[in-house]
């Protein structure tokens, strides 16, 4: 069980800060893998909640591992965001605010397959032709789109 299941049993839905990693995956047509998410029928881009004793990055390692059955050589933050842009008001009635690291996968490794119960389905979309998105992951790549098209070694937080 994750911590924030566990955390929600003494809770109830009352809002929580979510700290966790999101993660860009691009293939070489620079189309972004979405998840269409089972909790809330919208695409999302891959990512999750940090357990205890993780850090960030290992976060995003598992989170691309369990949600697309990925593997990346490393990971290049983009930007970490928060506020009110990132709460989230969960179909279950869980509220949440989000703190997300998010960084694109580098050196891609294993062909996408839906590997949890969190997603319905995975796809590449153009990023000119995006799908009707959850709020965090649409404000989430408005914050980020200028830095995918940067070569790997480049950029970091501005």
């Amino acid at each position: 069980m994750s911590y924030i299941s566990e955390l929600r049993k003494h809770i109830g839905h009352s809002p929580v800060i979510n700290t966790g990693a999101t993660v860009v995956v691009l293939n070489d047509r620079n189309e972004i893998l979405l998840n269409l998410r089972t909790d809330t029928g919208t695409w999302g881009i891959i990512g999750g909640g940090m357990e205890p004793g993780e850090s960030l990055e290992e976060t995003a390692a598992r989170e691309l591992r369990e949600e697309t059955g990925l593997k990346a050589e490393h990971f290049r933050l983009l930007d970490v965001i928060s506020g009110s842009e990132m709460y989230f008001r969960y179909p279950n009635g869980d509220e949440t605010y989000t703190v997300a690291a998010v960084y694109r996968a580098v050196g891609i490794s294993g062909e996408p397959s839906v590997s949890d119960d969190e997603s319905s389905c995975l796809r590449f979309f153009p990023l000119g032709e995006l799908p009707e998105m959850e709020s965090r992951a649409e404000y989430v790549l408005r914050r980020v789109r200028e830095k995918l098209t940067l070569p790997d070694g480049c950029g970091t937080l501005s």
